[in-house]
């Protein structure tokens, strides 16, 4: 029975691919039981380009996690990002029959499921539908209407976007990795639930989660997620640019990066050189730190410009929609010497570096509360979710159909008292129908994947 209590996220990224299993702790925090992380082959910029390497290297990834924790790995919430991600937003609304009854959740399903008939592109699909603030007969900002009375529901909509073939390609290789899919999450929403506050999240926050071949952004405001974004470069073209500029091979281009590599070159003085061996007997090479910093430092700029473009898309200059909180890097490329004092230069912004350990329970090691598994940590705290909802609707589901007749009851006899009993109970049992509007796209997802050979 132990088992079914472990949760287990696997983030696909471009470099490197982490198998996570976790459990929650009596004090509602995670712990971690075992990491498998293995070098990323067959995925470019987030999307999976050869589907051979990439089970190979989730195989390898699942099995250093499980021999970490001795226990077996069944199935997974996997996080999905990649260039072919993009965001809209939407409003729609719809008429209700009767309204002198209560809003109640199949109003919000039905909603919800029209947003899901939107015509996307040829080969797009949605992935996720997430409200933001519904209105009621006009009267607008309204973040929970279950409740309430009204003829006519509106809500704006965040609706999140990808390449069918590509989400498709991901369940193939977790498929044919011997995986069960537990679950979808786009990845920048994995990675804010690890480290983003909720105080924050009011206040307004744009989360940049830099990893090897993609840049993600997530923004809040007021609690709800307001923009998302993916920007096709990340740690990858740092490299990329340190090798050609300084003509030496990815290892030492990379190795370079880490051990010495910084974003701001008005550190380094001129007579810095580090010496690189050279290939084969030839003869080693020096390179200058100056110089190396003036490398990463011009793409870095470029990246960092190009997510500013997104923030502002969104709209945070306008007072209504500040980010009072600022910006929160993570993910490997957060973990760049100088890069929060780069952004703070170049966007104005209040920035700091989110690590996933506020979540973690303390015995957990320093190095899972690195930068670097922000998705990771998120993703088994979303299967944490999905367990939890899986597990609820068997003691929910007899509840309401019990209290439909009851409400019928109630309304006529038309007593304040039990008029507000049933409005609780209305309240009280969407949260894991509304969730399941999701993981009714995922079990189709799932049929999907099992019929075709």
């Amino acid at each position: 029975m132990e088992n079914n209590k472990i949760a287990v996220g696997l983030d696909i990224g471009t470099t490197k691919i982490v198998a996570m299993m976790g459990r929650e702790n009596e004090y509602g925090k995670l712990e971690i039981l075992g990491i498998g992380k293995t070098k990323s082959l067959g995925v470019h910029r987030g999307v999976v380009n050869n589907i051979t390497q990439t089970i190979q290297s989730i195989q390898q990834a699942v099995q250093e996690a499980e021999s970490a924790s001795g226990l077996q790995i069944s199935d997974a919430v996997v996080g999905i990002a990649g260039q072919h991600i993009r965001s809209l937003q939407h409003s729609d609304y719809i008429t209700r029959t009767n309204a002198d009854e209560v809003i109640d959740e199949e109003d919000i399903d039905r909603l919800i499921n029209q947003v899901h008939k939107l015509v996307m592109l040829p080969g797009e699909e949605i992935i996720h539908v997430l409200p933001q603030e519904f209105k009621v007969d006009g009267q607008a900002e309204i973040k929970e209407p279950i409740g309430m009375y009204g003829g006519r529901l509106e809500a704006n909509f965040h609706v999140v976007v990808g390449q069918i073939a590509s989400i498709r390609n991901i369940g193939r290789c977790i498929k044919n990795s011997g995986l069960g899919l537990a679950g979808i999450t786009l990845e920048p929403l994995a990675s804010a639930n690890a480290v983003l506050s909720q105080e924050e999240k009011e206040a307004g926050v744009a989360l940049i989660d830099i990893g090897g071949g993609t840049t993600d952004l997530a923004i809040f405001k007021d609690g709800i997620i307001r923009h998302t974004a993916v920007i096709p470069f990340g740690g990858n073209v740092i490299t990329e640019d340190i090798k050609e500029g300084c003509s030496i091979i990815e290892k030492q281009a990379e190795l370079l990066k880490v051990k010495f590599g910084s974003a701001w070159p008005g550190e380094n003085k001129e007579n810095e050189i580090v010496s690189i061996p050279g290939l084969r007997g030839r003869e080693p090479k020096e390179i200058s730190l100056k110089n190396l910093s003036k490398i990463i430092h011009a793409r870095v700029v470029e990246i960092i410009e190009q997510v500013f473009v997104e923030i502002k898309t969104y709209g945070h200059e306008e007072q209504k929609k500040k980010l009072i909180a600022g910006i929160v890097l993570t993910g490997g490329g957060a973990q760049l010497k100088h890069l929060k004092q780069l952004v703070e230069y170049i966007t104005g912004m209040d920035t700091r570096i989110g690590y996933p350990n506020e979540h973690l329970a303390g015995d957990s090691g320093s190095e899972t509360a690195s930068p670097l598994y922000a998705t990771a940590v998120g993703l088994v705290m979303n299967a944490i979710e999905v367990q939890i909802k899986e597990s609820t609707p068997i003691t929910v589901e007899p509840k309401v159909v019990e209290t439909t007749p009851q409400n019928n009851e109630e309304v006529e006899l038309n007593t304040n008292l039990e008029e507000e009993i049933v409005e609780e109970q209305i309240a009280e049992e969407p949260k894991p129908k509304r969730k399941s509007l999701f993981e009714r796209w995922a079990d189709g997802f799932k049929e999907f994947l099992d019929n075709a050979e």
